[in-house]
């Protein structure tokens, strides 16, 4: 009950309609900086649609800004990963990036869950989660109280189903709002950096990596992050060199 009310204040901003709409006849217009001050002040206040992210990534792609594009194109990925058009930009966008590292590819079953956590939004799971977990207590005490063999074969059976269906959702809940809300993955914003192989600037250059290119975040100290490559290569670059996703 408390994850569905919290989702009630969010809706509750009046004017969220508004600015977002006016942000559209200034990008009509191509007055691109003032559709990109109406959608900023949407999203600082905390509220998160693939639509807006996806939007002002097409404004920072307008206004020449890659790192940005690529910024908030991946922001809206994690929000609606199946949408066609944020994946095709995401990929024009990347075109536009100066380093070009080798992929390790991901196992597939840790891609299909990813990408299953992703297809609802994290209170949407958090609410099956709770449902079907309610629902197999009910069956349950069917089975318990039940003098009907039939009734007890089904209620057992459907019970056991709901148990996997409310575990998954739970687990779906949990790499959801990793994914969204914690993310461990940045985008480097500094026309370039090096990456050293400790955390300070005495550290020996390992790799140059140039604005816009993804890197996953492994470890912080002070201020610099241990960065981890596409190709695997690690080092560590400042903390004002990227932007968490």
């Amino acid at each position: 009950m408390l994850l569905i009310l919290s989702v009630i204040p969010a809706s509750g901003q009046d004017d969220r309609p508004l600015k977002f709409n006016k942000g559209v006849e200034l990008y009509t217009a191509s007055d691109y900086e003032g559709a990109l001050r109406e959608w900023l002040d949407i999203y600082d206040t905390g509220y998160r649609s693939a639509e807006l992210a996806y939007n002002i990534g097409n404004v920072y792609f307008k206004l020449n800004d890659v790192p940005g594009s690529i910024l908030f194109y991946e922001r809206a990925r994690l929000l609606k990963p199946g949408d066609n058009n944020i994946n095709y930009n995401l990929q024009i966008a990347r075109t536009l990036v100066v380093d070009k590292f080798e992929e390790i590819p991901e196992l597939f079953f840790v891609r299909w869950f990813d990408f299953l956590s992703l297809m609802l939004h994290t209170n949407t799971w958090a609410v099956i989660s709770i449902i079907t977990f309610i629902a197999f207590l009910i069956l349950l005490s069917v089975y318990i109280y039940s003098s009907r063999y039939k009734l007890k074969v089904i209620s057992f059976w459907t019970a056991v189903l709901l148990l996997f269906i409310s575990a998954s959702s739970l687990a779906f809940t949990l790499r959801n709002r990793n994914l969204v809300y914690d993310s461990r993955e940045a985008v480097i914003f500094s026309p370039s950096v090096n990456g050293k192989s400790s955390p300070d600037a005495s550290g020996t250059d390992l790799f140059v990596l140039h604005e816009g290119t993804k890197v996953s975040i492994e470890d912080k100290v002070g201020e610099w992050y241990e960065v981890k490559l596409s190709d695997g290569n690690k080092g560590w670059i400042p903390l004002s060199s990227l932007t968490i996703i």
